[in-house]
Parts: C-alpha cells; structure tokens; sequence
C-alpha cells in the first residue's frame, strides 16, 4: 500500500529532474521509430533487391509488430516487477543490433528475422514510458510529459523519412539501415548515463501532490486500490480497460497504415516521383507533432490546472480526436497532392492530439502496481492493429488497385475505436472496486 506522508506538505514538490526524464525518453521514441520508418522508405529498393510483391511487402511491414504483440503482456508484467531501467537498457542495446542485422542480411528470410528481432527490442518503450511518467510527474502534468514522447513518433516520420530517403537515394538501403543501428547504439549510452527511477524522497513528494490534489473518495480510493492483487486476466476483463484497448488499437491501424504506406500511397495514387513523396510525407507529420504536444500535452494540463473538469477535457480530446482521423475518407477520393495532404494532416493531427490523452490513461484508472501491465494490454491492442493495417492494406491495393477502400476500412475502425472510448472507457477515474469482507 502507498503510505501519505502525514500531517501538511503544501509544500511538496514535483522533483527538477522529471523533465530532463521526459525529454530522455521523447528522444528514445524518436530513434525507436526511425527504426521503423526505415522498412518504409525502402520499400522500392528491396522491392528491387529481393524481387517483392506488394503482399509480401505487407507481411514484412507486419513482422516487426508479430513479436512486439506477442512481447507486450509479459513485458507489463516484467516493468511492474523489474523496473523502468533494467528493462529499457536491455532493450535499447537490442534496437541497434537489430538495425545492423537489417544492414547486412543477405536473403528476405534474414530480413524478417531482423525485424522480428527489433520487435521484441522495441516491446517495452510505450509500456514501460507510461509507467514512467505516472512514477515522475503529478496527474496533472501527464499530458504534456506523455507528449514529449508520442510526439516523436510523429517528429521521426516528418524528419527521417526525407533523411532516410535521400540517404538511400545516394548510398543505398543498407546503409541507411546500418546509419539507424548507429543512431540506436548512442542512445543506449545515453539512456544507460541518464535514466534513473525516483528516489525515497522524489516519489514522497509526488504522492503527496496527488494526495493533496484529490477528493476525500478519491483518497479512500487510491489506498483501496494499492492493497488490490490484480491478475493479468482480471486486468483484461476491466470495462474501462476493454475500450482504451479498442480506441487505441484504432488510432494504432491509422497510425501505422500512414506509417508504412503513405509514400507509396503519394508516389502511386499522386504520381509523384520518389524524392517528393518522402518530402511530401514529412507535412502531415510535422502538423501531428504539432497538434500532439500543443493540444493532447500543453492545452490538456493548462485547462486541468486551471479548474476545468479533467475527466472531461481528456474524454473531450480522446474522442473528438479518434474521431478526426476519420478525415482519412476525405484522402480517399482526393485528385490532388495538396487535397489528399490536407486530409490526411486532418486525420493524423486529430489521433496526435488524441495520443498522450490515451497514454497517460493507464496510469490515471489502474493502481501503481497494475499500470505496467494496463500499459501491456494497450499496447497488445495497438500492435495487433500495426500487424493486420500493413497486411490488409497490402491486400487491398493488390485487389483493387487503389488506396480507397483501405482508407473506409481503416475510417470504420476509428469510429469502433470512438464508441470504445465513449461507452466503455467511459470516466477516466479508477475504476470501482469489488467490495470486500
């Protein structure tokens, strides 16, 4: 059980460093997804190198996500007995294996098992970001900190498709995936120097923030819930936690659908040639960074300080963003670069906004001792969602020969995600408690 520190501590107050942890982890996030835009920008130069179809394509931009879901439910298990730190320098170490492995495979086969490698690599940097979050900032911070880290996933879209692209244009798509490996390398220095998890004291004052900042319930509540023993089962079977799943993984099918085929999408449908469509996918991406840290981080906890109903304000964002991303209908039809780029910077800045709402949801419904595996579960849902959008897209521009149907089905998953959130998520306060003897 979490003890308050007794009598008044007004004064209490959110440890200095906990920024420094937020940026730490904004820039891990950006390396990890440049490992991952990778696969997409050089989709044409394996194509050309291993003879690939679009489907197999499909079943290679899926592979990474195969191990990263089967990893999520025993890594939340693993981060809420083992720790932020051991787990994350285990598994930066193993990004950039995974990126060299990349780098010199000489056949398709070694190429999946490069990136089934960066899967479970990559298996614990959401998971184990959101329970870091909920162990350095107070509630009302969680937004913004939650920010600096989804934010990056859209920065290393904006940035290291061009990056990555012209890198590969002048030396090839081993080289850029070697260039990543050396990118991941240095950041596992840098997390291994700088990452630490709150001491004693740091981790006092901020349940005493939390504490103070809360209602009477919500006192009895939180001392409830940090004695309740929670299997892994019983977390699945929550309600709440039932829609977070479902509103994530639709963000996640969107999410990653741009992530993998948006170049494809603008050098085939918008007959652009290869250098502008990874120029061009850089604009919605940088207008979703945008959105993710200014409206789901800044604004977010400027209206909850300021006394405006958090559970409202989150609910607002969380489903008034998903459902944006439906904008995804307006590229399907569009005839022009700048038409399809407006829709698609609506459909992505929507779920941006949305994103760092979502990921600090674990920490904010479940018990300090749960939020790991919570954050496990989420992740389940989002990679299940990575594995099958790459997959059933490949299938369907094969099929039909166009982008169009993709984007409706992608369009009616978010609205499943937007009923999720608003009728199973629902409050996001902790969930009630079964009453015992």
């Amino acid at each position: 059980m979490t003890t308050v520190p007794s009598g008044s501590a007004s004064g209490a107050r959110a440890p200095s460093r906990r920024w420094t942890i937020a940026v730490l982890l904004g820039i891990g996030v950006l390396v990890n997804f440049f490992d991952r835009v990778n696969l997409s920008v050089s989709h044409d130069a394996l194509r050309d190198s291993f003879g690939m179809t679009d489907v197999m394509f499909g079943y290679l931009s899926g592979a990474y996500s195969w191990t990263y879901a089967a990893c999520q439910l025993p890594i939340g298990a693993l981060l809420d007995k083992l720790g932020v730190r051991r787990i994350g320098r285990i598994s930066t170490f193993l990004w950039g294996v995974a990126s060299f492995g990349a780098a010199l495979t000489p056949t398709v086969a070694g190429f999946f098992g490069a990136r089934f490698l960066l899967g479970v690599a990559e298996a614990p940097t959401f998971p184990a970001n959101a329970k870091a979050i909920g162990a350095w900032f107070p509630p009302e911070e969680r937004s913004l900190a939650s920010s600096f880290f989804d934010s990056a996933a859209k920065l290393a879209s904006a940035v290291g498709v061009p990056l990555i692209g012209i890198l590969l244009l002048h030396a090839g798509w081993r080289w850029s995936f070697a260039a990543t490996g050396v990118v991941s390398m240095l950041y596992f220095l840098l997390f291994f120097l700088v990452y630490r998890d709150p001491n004693d004291e740091e981790t006092a004052a901020l349940v005493q923030m939390e504490y103070e900042a809360s209602t009477e319930t919500a006192r009895k509540a939180q001392a409830h819930r940090d004695d309740e023993h929670l299997t892994l089962f019983g977390l699945m079977g929550k309600k709440k936690v039932v829609g977070l799943a479902l509103g994530s993984g639709a963000y996640n099918y969107t999410f990653y659908l741009l992530l993998v085929w948006l170049p494809t999408y603008l050098e085939r449908t918008l007959h652009l040639d290869l250098l502008h469509s990874f120029l061009y996918t850089g604009v919605p991406w940088l207008f979703a960074t945008a959105t993710d840290i200014l409206i789901g981080g800044l604004m977010v906890d400027y209206l909850i300080r300021n006394g405006w109903n958090a559970n409202r304000v989150r609910q607002a964002v969380l489903i008034g963003g998903t459902a944006m991303g439906m904008g995804l209908l307006g590229a399907a039809h569009a005839h022009t670069a700048v038409r399809a780029l407006i829709w698609i910077s609506i459909s992505i800045g929507g779920l941006a906004a949305a994103a760092p709402v979502c990921w600090s949801v674990p920490s904010l419904i479940a018990p300090r001792s749960a939020v790991g595996r919570v954050g496990g579960i989420m992740n389940f849902s989002n990679q299940l969602s990575g594995i099958a959008a790459p997959i059933i897209t490949g299938y369907i521009v094969v099929a039909t020969h166009s982008f169009a149907s993709a984007f409706i089905a992608s369009a009616t998953y978010l609205a499943i995600g937007v009923a999720g959130y608003a009728f199973l998520l629902s409050d996001i306060e902790p969930w009630p408690q079964a009453k015992t003897a």
